[in-house]
């Protein structure tokens, strides 16, 4: 440790190696090279971002979702002075919509929630943060993911000096049940516990697949052979044509392994920053008293975020209220246009690259049924460089999908994102990237 700095005098500078090794983390690096790169390509085609298209937001809407749950408080014989206090105070630590969002879940996903078991938080990020942070309770305590994997997580894992441990995607993606069973018994080999895994099981970020029911069942019944709890993080399941095909993992529960979490950024309002945890399992104390995981994230939250805005939560608030608390109903629209874009771009990839001149140049692609996310195989090492290339040559960019290899791999595959674009640009953009390819 370098010695700090003599009293009176000039302050040291930091060094690197004296702060968190998390951040010297390439991870990082790679994605603030990417925000830079999409800096310095402004009017480049970008299938980089996993952000909403912006074309479903309307500045007047706010004001109008927040006068919603204001008149909606008043309903409820809050006076004005209550109503003042819920709006400009702290609020509770694990929520104020807890209500809405239940109501909500149930409706669109079938799931009985208690409103107690819910933790609204500062994004799903901040959720993801809080559960890995209370169920990992010491350096024994190993952490599953899907590989490839959202760097969320494993930037998550690495905030909180967590050790990872990959675990396979199966053929039709989500985690290979055999692969879990057997990344768990590696890690109790080595005297360590396999607490949890992480899994998108519906369109996932990077990989775009989604687990069929048969996988999921397969999945939850190795995860409970093994001892692993399940946190299941669902910010795309929205957007599936065919809404209840696949339900999700919580709703499959029937031993409460699954911890929930979700997120109103792809489906309302991204820059409101609200995601929730459901967290309904007991926890027993030492002295015998029992209470729910929720209540033990939200002592952890009161000591982090202290609580989640009202001013976002009363927004949320008034939107669900607004749509009957049936947010796949009001999301048909954005779910049309994914569609319309993932469609769009198979159909000029296609179009590009026949089977003919596929086998040629040795590119293949994943075709999923929805969401955001594509990945494209290349003969070339597909990484920054190569990016950059790709931006200031042909004016388009990707994601390269090494970074969300946790144990390496992912070299020659890149990651398209339709989410934030139009049909037209994708077309445009499918147009640039074959000419890059071709090169």
């Amino acid at each position: 440790m370098t010695a700090p700095p003599a009293p009176g005098g000039a302050a040291a500078d930091l060094r690197l190696d004296d702060l968190h090794a998390s951040l010297a983390d390439p991870l990082l690096d790679a994605m603030t090279f990417l925000n830079e790169v999409t800096t310095r390509y402004p009017d480049a085609v970008s299938f980089a971002p996993g952000r909403p298209y912006e074309g479903f937001f309307e500045p007047e809407d706010v004001p109008a979702y927040l006068e919603t749950y204001l008149a909606h408080l008043a309903d409820r014989g809050l006076g004005r002075d209550a109503v003042r206090t819920a709006l400009f105070q702290y609020g509770p630590t694990k929520g104020l919509i807890n209500d809405l969002v239940a109501r909500a879940l149930a409706n669109d996903e079938g799931l009985t929630v208690d409103p107690g078991s819910v933790v609204v938080t500062v994004g799903a990020q901040e959720g993801m943060l809080l559960t890995l942070r209370a169920l990992c309770a010491g350096p024994e305590d190993v952490l599953l993911v899907s590989s490839p994997c959202y760097v969320g997580v494993t930037g998550a894992a690495r905030l909180l000096d967590l050790t990872v441990r990959p675990v396979p995607e199966g053929p039709d993606g989500g985690p290979d049940p055999a692969a879990v069973r057997a990344a768990a018994r590696a890690v109790r080999a080595e005297g360590r516990r396999p607490r949890a895994l992480y899994v998108v099981p519906d369109f996932a970020n990077p990989s775009g697949t989604s687990m069929p029911v048969s996988a999921r069942t397969g999945l939850l019944e190795a995860a409970a052979e093994e001892g692993v709890l399940v946190v299941e993080d669902n910010p795309y399941g929205f957007f599936s044509r065919t809404p209840g095909q696949r339900p999700t993992l919580k709703a499959l529960d029937r031993r409460r392994q699954v911890v929930y979490l979700g997120s109103f950024a792809k489906t309302c309002f991204p820059g409101a920053r609200l995601g929730y945890v459901v967290a309904d399992q007991e926890v027993a104390g030492p002295d015998g008293r029992r209470s729910l995981l929720a209540d033990e994230l939200a002592k952890l939250k009161s000591m982090t975020t202290v609580n989640t805005p009202a001013l976002s939560q009363a927004v949320i608030g008034g939107m669900l209220l607004t749509h009957d608390c049936r947010l796949r109903a009001a999301n048909a629209p954005a779910t049309a246009h994914y569609a319309a874009g993932m469609d769009t771009l198979l159909r000029e990839l296609d179009r590009h690259f026949p089977a003919s001149v596929r086998r040629r140049l040795g590119i293949s692609w994943t075709r999923p049924d929805g969401g955001f996310f594509a990945v494209l195989t290349v003969p070339f090492v597909a990484d920054e460089a190569a990016m950059e290339r790709c931006a200031r040559d042909h004016g388009v960019l990707w994601t390269p999908m090494a970074p969300f290899y946790p144990a390496g791999g992912g070299e020659h595959r890149l990651r398209l994102s339709v989410s934030s674009l139009t049909q037209a640009q994708i077309i445009d953009g499918v147009a640039k990237l074959a000419a890059f390819l071709t090169a």
